[in-house]
């Protein structure tokens, strides 16, 4: 079946990008909520880390309870908790409550909403068969883009009628993700032993490395646009260029990478990254500026859709949602601390930290070529 006329997987997706449609929407609506409520935009930012934390501390436990209960029951319920906490901090901002209060109540939603992307990501290994999963991977990143920009863009329109609306679009767009979870529930095919957890642990941990590297280059990029092009001696008005670079290389990659369908040699990728973040640091005037951000642009897609699928592999079906979840928590760390090490480290040493972890991930999948339990995996 071509994906193009997979309904089931169109649903998924449809279910999956009404999941992500509020965290792109967050920062922004927690700004313009507080800065109405309280005067204070600075809170916004202090709610936005808030909800983070609890997401990433909610994350494994959560998946972890989607693994025991079933995704397509668990999801519903969760996102359910996602839409109260998003509704009560509406009418409770409205209401006129102090800081603390909308510091306390953001927390429901962040921690009910840290296993969303584990749970569904584990619903697609039943959506759709396993030949297809590698295109219908890549096209999910490239609509996650979209998501990522149309966020922002949402929430500024909907705050002409209200700071308050954003929010409530937010609730809104959990409620029709509700509707749209896959009802199947298949019966995990194969359960894990306790023997056998720490030797999966120890085959996951490469491609756990690769999800910090993505998070940790890119964050690097996508933070530090301005003193990059004003170490050349560029005006501000030239950061975007780095972004659109980035973006559009990324696209690029990910759309031959789909049009390929096939899973690739993470090798290759995490070398792109080691060259890549390799020219960034080396300062070679606007050639090398553009062809490192290139190179990392053009990787890093398939990197994604590459770990992913092993990690699918790897994973007993039992142990998924908490898998991705953890997965997902890692990236996002690699996220954190790659903005920290802009802002940390001189210009010319923030991209090395990506590059040696880049390094440190192909040297684990060089030593030692990972193997599922029972199929091969693309690095065999």
């Amino acid at each position: 079946m071509s994906l193009l006329t997979h309904r089931a997987y169109w649903r998924w997706s449809a279910g999956v990008q009404f999941t992500r449609l509020p965290a792109t929407m967050a920062p922004l609506a927690f700004t313009l909520l507080t800065t109405a409520a309280t005067g204070s935009y600075r809170l916004g930012g202090v709610m936005m880390a808030v909800y983070v934390v609890a997401e990433m501390t909610g994350a494994v436990p959560v998946g972890r309870l989607l693994d025991r209960v079933g995704p397509s029951r668990g999801l519903p319920i969760l996102l359910g908790l996602v839409a109260a906490g998003f509704a009560v901090l509406t009418f409770a901002a409205a209401a006129g409550a102090s800081g603390s209060v909308l510091l306390g109540l953001v927390v429901l939603p962040g921690l009910a909403g840290g296993g969303l992307s584990g749970g569904f990501r584990t619903l697609l290994a039943d959506t759709v068969a396993e030949p297809l999963l590698p295109r219908a991977i890549s096209v999910d990143v490239m609509i996650l883009e979209g998501v990522l920009l149309g966020g922002p863009a949402l929430v500024t329109v909907l705050a002409l009628a209200g700071p308050s609306v954003p929010l409530l679009a937010m609730t809104a767009a959990c409620v029709c993700a509700m509707t749209l979870v896959p009802r199947r529930h298949t019966r995990p095919e194969r359960v894990i032993s306790e023997d056998e957890q720490p030797r999966i642990l120890a085959a996951c941990v490469p491609w756990l490395c690769c999800a910090f590297t993505i998070g940790l280059l890119l964050s690097t990029i996508e933070v530090a646009p301005l003193p990059l092009v004003q170490r050349l001696g560029a005006p501000a008005t030239f950061a975007p260029i780095v972004i659109a670079v980035l973006c559009g290389t990324s696209i690029a990659g990910n759309a031959a990478y789909a049009w390929r369908g096939t899973v690739g040699n993470p090798l290759l990728f995490l070398a792109g990254f080691v060259v890549g973040g390799s020219v960034l640091a080396a300062d070679l005037g606007w050639a090398g500026l553009l062809a490192g951000v290139s190179i990392v642009g053009v990787c890093a897609s398939p990197l994604v859709i590459v770990t992913s699928v092993n990690l699918q592999r790897l994973l007993p079906e039992n142990r998924r949602s908490e898998g991705f979840s953890l997965s997902f928590t890692v990236q996002s760390c690699g996220f954190g601390l790659g903005s920290l090490a802009v802002g940390a480290l001189p210009l010319w040493l923030a991209p090395l930290p990506g590059v040696f972890s880049a390094a440190v991930a192909g040297a684990m999948l060089w030593r030692r070529p990972v193997r599922t339990i029972g199929t091969l995996s693309v690095t065999s």
